[in-house]
């Protein structure tokens, strides 16, 4: 039994609270990043696998496929998901950086609510190597739910959303603000 005078863990005051150094101490898988410097700065030593990454470009087509070129690669032997892209998918230029059209999965759906609902079942089966999703405005709860999706499996999982949404609460243990800048792309941790 606990005294009086200590303060009760996290754990103990419930135990889906997350702790910044969680991520820091997780049993996660993590896949290399292909990129030693980055790789070097994130927990585990890549991109963790079966959680939400937050990916934020100040716009899109600043390189952040290139980013995840690598990494994709590793998981290609299972489809790659690609939701909600903001432009057609092309070919070439995927085939050009080494993942064949074949092994690639292009959703598009008229409603949120439809591509959200497409996200959690992706990562609830566990099919796919990884899912990239460029959701439209997500609100917190969704995001939770799918965080929790992603944790049943070990699916890569990024969601690429605008740099302002920075500014909002989000589940996710990684969030990374992508700008151009010359020669690739400058990388900002807004949660690590």
């Amino acid at each position: 039994m606990r005294s009086p005078a200590t303060h009760p863990s996290p754990e103990e005051l419930h135990p889906s609270l997350w702790r910044a150094s969680q991520l820091a101490h997780a049993s996660t898988r993590c896949i290399d990043t292909g990129h030693p410097t980055l790789s070097s700065q994130l927990p585990g030593g890549g991109w963790p696998s079966g959680t939400l990454i937050d990916l934020l470009p100040q716009q899109a087509g600043i390189g952040e496929l290139r980013l995840l070129r690598p990494a994709l690669l590793k998981v290609a032997q299972r489809r790659i998901v690609l939701l909600q892209p903001p432009h057609p998918p092309q070919a070439l230029a995927l085939a050009a950086m080494g993942l064949a059209p074949s092994q690639l999965v292009w959703i598009r759906s008229g409603r949120s609510a439809d591509a959200l609902w497409a996200a959690e079942q992706v990562l609830r089966s566990g099919s796919c190597g990884a899912l990239l999703f460029w959701p439209g405005h997500v609100r917190a709860e969704t995001l939770r739910r799918l965080h929790l999706a992603a944790q049943s499996a070990d699916t890569l999982f990024f969601m690429l959303r605008p740099l302002a949404a920075a500014q909002d609460s989000s589940p996710a243990p990684l969030r990374l603000a992508l700008r151009p800048a010359a020669g690739g792309i400058e990388i900002g941790f807004v949660k690590l």
